[in-house]
């Protein structure tokens, strides 16, 4: 994969079956801690609701999706790249491509994502609060970031 082949365009309903894919393979890295029924439920709601509802962009190498950025307003609803590319600029590109658009961006991320926690304070994020408890209810902190 070349960086700088990548681009970046908008959401199209053929993307679908490949980010849930993407999106499955980077949860289970990534969100390790959280329970096999609650990643497929999630997998679901991604599938049905926030790919179409959000305003989502797939980063495209060699006319293969291999990572998507989904946008509340400016809030980053999920940042999901192929784990086969992670550590390749993937995700930085796709901040980039969002910041450019909205101008500052926030998110929250599990504490325990130690990756993405890692990664969002390199690209400067900072952190603007904690909360103990997940939407669902559960005890896994998450840390709400911002970056202007």
């Amino acid at each position: 994969m070349n960086i700088k082949q990548t681009t970046i365009r908008a959401y199209g309903p053929a993307d679908k079956q490949r980010l849930l894919d993407i999106w499955h393979r980077a949860s289970l890295k990534a969100h390790h801690f959280l329970p096999p029924e609650l990643l497929a439920e999630h997998k679901q709601m991604v599938g049905e609701i926030y790919l179409a509802k959000a305003e989502t962009f797939v980063a495209i190498s060699d006319a293969l999706p291999i990572g998507f950025i989904g946008l509340l307003g400016n809030h980053i609803g999920g940042l999901f790249v192929d784990p086969a590319c992670h550590g390749g600029g993937i995700g930085r590109l796709l901040v980039a491509h969002a910041l450019h658009l909205k101008g500052e961006l926030e998110l929250e991320v599990y504490a325990r994502n130690e990756g993405a926690c890692g990664f969002y304070r390199r690209l400067g994020f900072i952190e603007t609060g904690r909360r103990p408890i997940d939407d669902n209810g559960l005890p896994f902190e998450l840390i709400a970031l911002r970056l202007e």
